[in-house]
C-alpha cells in the first residue's frame, strides 16, 4: 500500500488545441445533425417535400407527353419542307436571274445599236 502512496499524482493529460477543435467540430457536427432531423419532422418541411415530388413527377409527365407526341419527328418533318420550299425559292431565283440577264442583255444591244445609228446619222448631217 506504501508503493501506492509513495507514486505521483497522475496528472490529466493536457489536451492540444487540435483536439479541443476536434471536439467541438464534433459537437457542432451532432448539433447540426439534431437540428436538420428536428426540421426534417416538421409539417413545413413535409409539405415542401411533398410538394417538389409533386412537381418533379409533373415534369417528368410533361418531358414524356412532350417525347410521345412526336414533336421531334414533326420537327424534322417541318424542317424537311422548309429545305425543299427553301430549294426551289432558289432555283426560281436562279432562273429569274438568268432571264432578267439576257433581257438586260438584249436591252443594252438594243441601246447600243440605237446609239450608233444616231451616231452615224449624226455624222451624215455634219457631212453634207
Amino acid at each position: 500500500m506504501e508503493e501506492n502512496k509513495n507514486q505521483e499524482p497522475v496528472e490529466p493529460k493536457k489536451e492540444s488545441l487540435l483536439d479541443k477543435a476536434k471536439k467541438l467540430f464534433n459537437k457542432a457536427d451532432d448539433y447540426i445533425d439534431d437540428k436538420v432531423d428536428d426540421v426534417k419532422q416538421t409539417q413545413a418541411f413535409k409539405k415542401v417535400k411533398e410538394t417538389y415530388e409533386k412537381a418533379e413527377d409533373y415534369v417528368e409527365d410533361k418531358i414524356e407527353d412532350i417525347k410521345e407526341s412526336g414533336v421531334k419527328e414533326k420537327l424534322e418533318a417541318f424542317a424537311d419542307k422548309v429545305e425543299d420550299k427553301t430549294e426551289d425559292a432558289v432555283s426560281k431565283m436562279k432562273e429569274f436571274g438568268k432571264k432578267t440577264a439576257v433581257k438586260t442583255a438584249d436591252k443594252l444591244e438594243d441601246i447600243a445599236e440605237n446609239i450608233k445609228k444616231k451616231s452615224a446619222e449624226g455624222e451624215k448631217q455634219e457631212e453634207a
